[in-house]
């Protein structure tokens, strides 16, 4: 018999709902049902006592919704999202707050299992993301995308996001430029200006331009302004990197 290894939190305020979710996942052995919640509240204090790795959370639930319950958290310290609702017309809002999934009620076994291996992968990625060659994990239409930090080029701040470039594809994440400085440090990322980070592995050759600026031209193509305030230090790191 297989040992759960991660907590789940069944947030909903219909009885019978929270009861089909624990019935779909007693088919996943790998996860445990910790708790439920049936409203906001309830939903921001188990999160703290019960630490729960995978939240089911329903959109509508009385005094705060789901999407008020993520703003009050924080997406940054959400564990991983799936949404389960009776409605599909807040799906775009739902992947703007980072869910992984959204499951629309009544939810078949086979839509379940679809979720189930993205939510596995996505636990599985995080979990060794603090072994060898670090990772992000974003959240796409398409399910959860695992982009390894040896990978990515650069990342931008965009607002409230982080743009997160690999070659001349780009993925958005919501989550500070600031925030995501400290997890991808250790990767050898380095602040070229006030916006942007830039993996120090990817950097081809500095270059001048015409008006005396200093660009950091990256293997994939992109070309990154320095800012003079940050110069020194970049050309440091590089240096340092490459041991000349």
């Amino acid at each position: 018999m297989t040992t759960p290894e991660w907590r789940v939190l069944i947030a909903d305020d219909e009885p019978a709902a929270r009861k089909g979710v624990r019935q779909l996942l007693a088919a996943h052995s790998r996860f445990v049902v910790v708790g439920e919640s049936r409203n906001g509240g309830e939903v921001l204090a188990a999160l703290d006592t019960l630490k729960p790795d995978v939240i089911f959370l329903d959109i509508q639930m009385p005094g705060m919704d789901g999407f008020e319950v993520i703003r009050r958290r924080t997406p940054e310290r959400m564990p991983v999202l799936v949404f389960l609702t009776a409605y599909d017309q807040f799906a775009i809002k739902a992947f703007e707050a980072q869910a992984l999934d959204y499951l629309v009620k009544p939810v078949t076994e086979a839509r379940f299992g679809i979720s189930m291996r993205r939510v596995t992968k996505a636990l599985n990625a995080t979990a060794s993301a603090g072994h060898g060659d670090g990772s992000l994990v974003v959240a796409t239409n398409g399910g959860a995308v695992v982009l390894r930090h040896s990978e990515i080029d650069w990342i931008e701040s965009a607002d409230n996001y982080s743009r997160v470039w690999v070659g001349k594809r780009s993925y958005l994440i919501r989550e500070s430029l600031m925030a995501l400085e400290d997890h991808v440090r250790p990767a050898g990322f380095r602040r070229a200006h006030r916006r942007a980070l830039v993996r120090l592995g990817g950097v081809r050759e500095l270059a001048k331009t015409r008006e005396g600026e200093l660009v950091a031209m990256l293997g994939s193509g992109a070309r990154v302004p320095i800012s003079r305030r940050r110069r020194a230090a970049f050309i440091l790191n590089l240096k340092t990197r490459s041991g000349t």
